[in-house]
């Protein structure tokens, strides 16, 4: 970011910091986008990213008197719907009705790129649940890695992670959804390497 869109960046906090609602509406329309389409591509679903968004606008507007203290405002953002998204996670993990759209959504979501089209309807399907099978933050980090192409260090960054972690939760992640296929005889995809290129 350039100093003098540093500059603008302050001064809206801090209009926002003290009610001033035309530039918490410039905010809004600066960054909903944003943050929708990075939530979109953990979460699945369009109607619980949505309520997540706003949740996370109202969460800026009822708290609005600490904008002032934000120094860099996109990584602040991109953080907290990285632990919403979390909350989301855990929670969804303990309800059923929620497992059951998050599953929904995650098997009509095109999640693995080219490679992942040319596997077969069942293949797709098991591959999708091997990485249902994964825990949020794994989800996430073989999410932004393998759709998103980000590296190894970028997605450490994007996280507040050490390189060292994002490393060992891909491995770890390779090393479950490897087991998972192989438990269901699905040799041809890891023959293929789809994902599995370290």
């Amino acid at each position: 970011m350039s100093s003098h869109s540093a500059d603008i960046e302050k001064s809206l906090l801090s209009q926002i910091a003290e009610g001033n609602e035309p530039a918490f509406r410039q905010l809004y329309d600066l960054y909903w986008a944003k943050l929708y389409n990075y939530l979109i591509r953990i979460i699945k679903s369009p109607e619980i990213t949505e309520e997540i968004v706003i949740d996370i606008f109202l969460k800026l507007w009822t708290g609005r008197e600490l904008l002032h203290n934000i120094q860099h405002l996109d990584s602040f953002l991109r953080k907290v719907a990285y632990n919403k998204a979390m909350d989301f996670f855990k929670i969804a993990s303990r309800d059923e009705q929620l497992k059951k759209i998050v599953a929904r959504e995650m098997e009509t979501e095109e999640t693995c790129g080219a490679d992942h089209r040319l596997l077969d309807g069942e293949s797709r399907s098991i591959l999708q649940q091997a990485i249902l099978q994964l825990s949020p933050q794994r989800r996430l980090i073989f999410t932004l890695s393998r759709e998103e192409g980000l590296t190894h260090e970028q997605i450490a960054r994007q996280l507040n992670l050490s390189r060292n972690t994002v490393r060992n939760s891909m491995a770890e992640a390779l090393k479950s959804i490897r087991h998972y296929l192989k438990s269901k005889d699905i040799e041809p995809l890891i023959a293929l390497g789809v994902f599995f290129s370290s």
